[in-house]
């Protein structure tokens, strides 16, 4: 289990962009379905699992613990990794969040004068050095993230560091574009499970390479022992794991029979992933994560469609231009 936990920490880690709380990143990994457990206290599990790596690996940890129970990614820059948790238990997002509604009167702010309201008026007490710096990362990346998954935006980006509420813009256009990308994502997925099985494999396989699996190969139609994509996982440069991967273009939901197989087919040094058009029974997830065994990591339809969105497999991106009421007189006349 203790493998699974770091992986999807990690996961979790990465997609949110910013340090989490070990609480909140608990429940996150659970949501996920990512890993489970059948402790009582999950959350002192997953900080006894970082706390090791992070003793036992030093520098090579792929964590970091920046505030008191609280982690954060080593290989973000530094601003990034500053604890976005206040006294008064805002992050840095839901502190912008509440100045630009409170001060802004619909009008975006630049990054810095966000942090200053933010500090005056208690929503952050941060402990770095950087705090406007930290600000712009976080509200930055959470914009591209939202943009690169189709999911609905919270934050609009202007240039020179003017950042406001998404749901300013007037005319419900945020909504039907998140409507909109709603269904083709459920179209795509509704694709998926109408292709070819060999032709869904390979697809798997590029998607694996995008997500910087190298020596990634589609397995013989036969004779593959349940196994249908073999590829080498890399992070950092530094840490590189072998993994087996079967795909299953199903319509009912995993089973705890169907994880066992695959992991009675894995060789003694790799590590499975079970990626389904569908989902995961709760035997199924409490199969994959089973100690003193190989880990299985879990992939379901809705994180599939996710993503190849992001890497924009099967889906065209397609920015709409939107135009806004300004001043018809000469500047400073």
């Amino acid at each position: 289990m203790g493998g699974n936990l770091l992986d999807a920490a990690y996961a979790e880690l990465d997609a949110h962009g910013v340090p989490l709380k070990v609480a909140e990143l608990t429940e996150r990994m659970l949501a996920a379905g990512a890993w489970s457990t059948s402790g009582k206290t999950p959350a002192a599990t997953v900080e006894s699992g970082l706390a090791v790596d992070i003793k036992r690996k030093g520098d090579a940890s792929r964590f970091v613990r920046v505030a008191p129970r609280t982690y954060a990614l080593r290989a973000w820059p530094e601003a990034q990794r500053e604890a976005p948790i206040s006294s008064g238990r805002l992050t840095y997002l839901d502190s912008a969040e509440k100045v630009l509604e409170e001060l802004a009167g619909s009008e975006p702010m630049h990054y810095r004068d966000i942090t200053a309201a933010a500090i005056e008026r208690g929503y952050i007490a941060p402990e770095g050095l950087t705090p406007a710096q930290t600000m712009y990362v976080q509200l930055m990346t959470d914009v591209k993230r939202r943009h690169q998954r189709a999911e609905e935006p919270r934050f609009t980006q202007q240039p020179g560091g003017i950042f406001g509420l998404a749901k300013w813009i007037s005319g419900g256009l945020i909504s039907a574009i998140a409507q909109h990308n709603r269904q083709i994502k459920d179209e795509l997925l509704a694709r998926l499970r109408a292709m070819d099985p060999f032709e869904f494999e390979e697809l798997i396989g590029r998607l694996l390479t995008e997500l910087g699996f190298e020596d990634v190969v589609v397995t013989r139609r036969s004779k593959d022992g349940g196994i249908d994509v073999r590829g080498v996982f890399v992070a950092g440069e530094v840490i590189r794991t072998d993994m087996a991967i079967q795909v299953k273009r199903w319509g009912r939901n995993v089973r705890a029979p169907d994880v066992q197989k695959l992991r009675g087919a894995l060789d003694p040094n790799e590590q499975g992933l079970l990626i389904t058009t569908s989902g995961y029974e709760k035997g199924a997830r409490t199969e994959a994560t089973l100690s003193n065994r190989q880990p299985i990591g879990l992939m379901d339809g809705e994180q599939l469609v996710t993503l190849l969105v992001q890497y924009e497999i099967g889906i065209k991106r397609v920015t709409p231009e939107l135009l806004e009421p300004a001043e018809l007189g000469v500047p400073g006349s």
